[in-house]
Parts: C-alpha cells; sequence; structure tokens
C-alpha cells in the first residue's frame, strides 16, 4: 500500500527561547513559510505558536523526509527573517526540534490543538507543554535546550 501523505506535528524554539515571535512577525512569517512548503514540496496545513516557538502540521509526500523538510523551512525562514529586517537583531531558531506522525483520524484533533495555540499560552507556558508532550509520546528529555532553565 502506497501513502500518499504524511501527517507530522512540528514544534521548534527560537534561540535560547527567546521571545521574538511577535504577533507582526508571526504575521508575515506564517504566510512566507507556507508558500515556501508549496514551493518546495510539502504543505503546511497549520501553523501558530507562542513568542518563542513555533507548531505546524506538514503534509509531506511518502518520497520526503521530516530531517530535510524542517531543516529547509527554519534554515530558510531565518534567512527570510533577516533579510527582511523584521527584528532589529539576528534571528535564529533553536538547532533542536520535536516531530511526531499524525493519523489520518487524528488531522482534525491537531489542527483544533494547533489554532488553539493563543488560548492555551494563557494558561500554559511551553516549558509545561513540553513536559506534557514528553509524558504523552514517552521519550526522554533528549532535546534539554527547548526547556526554561528551573
Amino acid at each position: 500500500m502506497q501513502v500518499d501523505n504524511i501527517w507530522v506535528h512540528c514544534v521548534w524554539t527560537t534561540r535560547n527561547r527567546s521571545l521574538m515571535l511577535t504577533r507582526e512577525v508571526c504575521s508575515s512569517l506564517f504566510g512566507h513559510m507556507i508558500r515556501y512548503s508549496k514551493r518546495n514540496g510539502s504543505f503546511i496545513d497549520r501553523i501558530n505558536g507562542g513568542n518563542d516557538h513555533l507548531h505546524l502540521l506538514i503534509s509531506m509526500k511518502s518520497d520526503q523526509n521530516i530531517i530535510s523538510v524542517i531543516q529547509q523551512l527554519k534554515g530558510e525562514s531565518s534567512f527570510w527573517i533577516n533579510r527582511c529586517g523584521l527584528l532589529p537583531f539576528t534571528f535564529e531558531w533553536q538547532d533542536d526540534y520535536f516531530a511526531v506522525s499524525v493519523r489520518e483520524s487524528q488531522v482534525d484533533n491537531m489542527r483544533k490543538y494547533i489554532d488553539g495555540q493563543t488560548e492555551r499560552h494563557l494558561v500554559m507556558n511551553f516549558a509545561d507543554e513540553y513536559q506534557e508532550f514528553q509524558e504523552k509520546f514517552r521519550f526522554g528529555l533528549v532535546y534539554e535546550e527547548l526547556m526554561i532553565p528551573a
């Protein structure tokens, strides 16, 4: 059986978890990332986040790999932010990221989760959200840099 699309929930943070992703930056950045993704054969179905991180729901073809897709999105988007002068300083993403596949039957739930990020982060910070990911997906603290120091 050939799989036509692979759904992946991806999360990554700004370098040092700096609070750089203002509403103004995101309004330009999200559209740019969606257009860039389409031109390169993947599809960002949803994108949202907080001041220091992004959540994306990406649909990829079965011949693509998540490492390449995320590297391209992160590299090109940080280059674009800096080239456009959206911030008065050099912008960078953290090196690491979180990615987990999403079953077709769970795509709508993931869309709602990503769409609700603004409201979610009124009551929960990213460190707590990340802790939930660790517990839900049973992985160890591999991406220590994503966490806020205690």
